[in-house]
């Protein structure tokens, strides 16, 4: 793999091990200001809905500015909003620095995706997808660990803490890529390095479309359904505690973390759509069978088979990003895979939510159980598709 990926897997290893630090901390520390349960939570969605509305402007700033300045922009702006937010004084002034943070983390994420797409050989773009989910992952385990911790001195340093991670993770990848060559330019015919791909022109392909609405459905799924009915469902249905839901939820990343690695490679080999397929069919099957867990091994047994299903399908999606793009800059095209699986994240909770209210849990997990399996029909669609896009 090249250096530049390195860099890139350890700047995003040093976000994900701060955030996994100062996530328990966010709405403990906006219930200091004696606000209700409601307005705490909201800290959480200001920022995701900050992610969202950002991820346009962050494609134009990628851009106009490139993607090393955005990236480095992007992480300096997360740490100046989260050591402001250590020294806030009231309620409004932590929700509005945690806002910009969510802006600062549309930056980064935007540019940092942009630039794996642009350093992946090829021939290991999955695999490269694959080791930077797997920086994530243990950076989100290790993270409440150490955030253990840190939070024993104070709600406050855990901000602290996390301004100085991304503060050295800012250093990291601008030192590494500092010096950055432009890469090969492709055989004559194919797509140059360099060159501009439109969003009207990725939205023309089939296989770009299916990967909008499968980042989506993959976003309802693992960043919405997951993290928020699934800890109700423990607490409503067994009668679980936090730490209960927290082993439930654990049993997820297990699985993921086992299969992380080799998805990329059998992503690069045996093909994209193969395998995206068989990830969003076991995610289906899953989501579907978890709200009749008669027991918590049971439900801890199938949130393996989840995270087996997310590994196999995370990867892949970022391989097709990068074959879609084929070396070209594209900010706009990478701000609308991102906005696809942010906007599934916030629809996520809220749908299913709505629906455990109105008809039950095993209604929310059905509808997100048949969201999957569309995603898997659309993958089947497109695989020819897809297939030669990643030999282009």
């Amino acid at each position: 793999m090249p250096f530049e990926v390195w860099a890139l897997v350890a700047g995003g290893f040093t976000v994900a091990l701060g955030y996994g630090v100062v996530a328990p901390a966010i709405p403990q520390f906006a219930l200091e200001f004696n606000v209700s349960a409601f307005a705490a939570s909201a800290i959480v969605s200001a920022f995701a809905l900050m992610r969202l509305v950002g991820a346009p402007l962050a494609g134009w700033i990628v851009g106009r500015f490139g993607e090393r300045a955005t990236y480095t922009t992007g992480l300096l702006v997360v740490a100046a909003s989260t050591g402001a937010a250590a020294f806030a004084m009231n309620y409004p002034q932590f929700l509005v620095l945690r806002g910009l943070g969510g802006l600062g983390s549309a930056m980064f994420s935007v540019a940092a995706t942009a630039l794996l797409v642009e350093a992946s050989p090829p021939q290991g773009r999955a695999r490269v997808a694959s080791i930077n989910a797997a920086s994530f992952l243990l950076g989100g385990l290790l993270g409440p660990v150490l955030g253990g911790i840190v939070a024993s001195y104070g709600l406050r340093a855990p901000f602290i803490f996390y301004f100085f991670t991304l503060v050295a993770a800012a250093i990291v990848v601008t030192i590494a890529l500092r010096s950055k060559h432009a890469l090969p330019q492709r055989a004559p015919g194919s797509r140059v390095v360099g060159e501009e791909i439109s969003l009207r022109e990725a939205l023309r392909m089939p296989t770009f479309r299916t990967l909008l609405f499968s980042a989506f459905s993959f976003g309802w799924t693992s960043f919405g359904v997951r993290v928020s009915l699934i800890p109700i469902f423990i607490a409503v249905v067994f009668s679980g505690d936090a730490p209960t839901a927290a082993w439930v939820l654990a049993a997820y990343a297990a699985g993921n973390a086992l299969f992380i690695f080799p998805s990329g490679r059998w992503s690069d080999t045996i093909g994209r759509a193969p395998i995206l397929i068989t990830g969003f069919v076991l995610l289906a099957a899953a989501f579907a069978a978890f709200p009749f867990s008669g027991s918590l091994i049971i439900a801890m047994a199938v949130m393996v088979l989840a995270g087996v299903g997310s590994a196999l399908a995370n990867p892949g999606h970022q391989a097709v990003l990068a074959d879609v793009m084929g070396k070209r800059r594209g900010g706009m095209v990478v701000s609308s895979y991102s906005m696809a699986s942010d906007l599934g994240g916030v629809l996520g909770p809220l749908v299913a939510g709505a629906i455990v209210d109105f008809a039950g849990f095993g209604w929310a997990f059905g509808v997100t159980a048949g969201l999957l399996c569309a995603a898997a029909l659309a993958w089947t669609a497109t695989a020819k598709q897809t297939e030669a896009l990643s030999r282009a």
